[in-house]
């Protein structure tokens, strides 16, 4: 009995599992915290005030949910008091390129998107 090949991922296909790695990198407390980890390992602590607006709660689940999807590792040290820190993985270093360009373009066409935004509030 022949089976057929397993078919290529595709992001538009609603059964594709890919989804669930789009939604992962595409979420935007993901994009800050590569972003912030782009210099180097950094403790909960550093990230939650590096990354202003993200709840402990949400910080933790960001990082869980990067750490199971293989972005980023979590390293334990053996010390009075423990000392934990979060460090992308190789996978999580190839999000760099892309993220970072959404964060800068973000933060370069800020001044469009407001006016844009101005217009249509006028509009409406």
């Amino acid at each position: 009995m022949s089976r057929n090949p397993p078919a290529q991922p595709n992001v538009l296909d609603q059964r594709c599992e890919s989804r669930q790695a789009l939604e992962r990198v595409a979420d935007k407390w993901t994009a800050l915290v590569v972003y912030a980890l782009l210099a180097g390992p950094r403790r909960h602590g550093e990230l939650r005030r590096m990354i202003e607006g993200i709840s402990q709660k949400m910080l933790t689940q960001t990082l869980r949910s990067m750490e199971r999807d293989g972005l980023l590792e979590r390293r334990v040290f053996d010390r009075i008091p423990p000392h934990v820190e979060y460090a992308l993985t190789p996978l999580g270093t190839t999000l760099s390129e892309p993220l970072v360009a959404i964060c800068q373009w973000a933060m370069e066409h800020l001044p469009e998107v407001q006016q844009a935004r101005a217009r249509h509030a006028e509009r409406v």
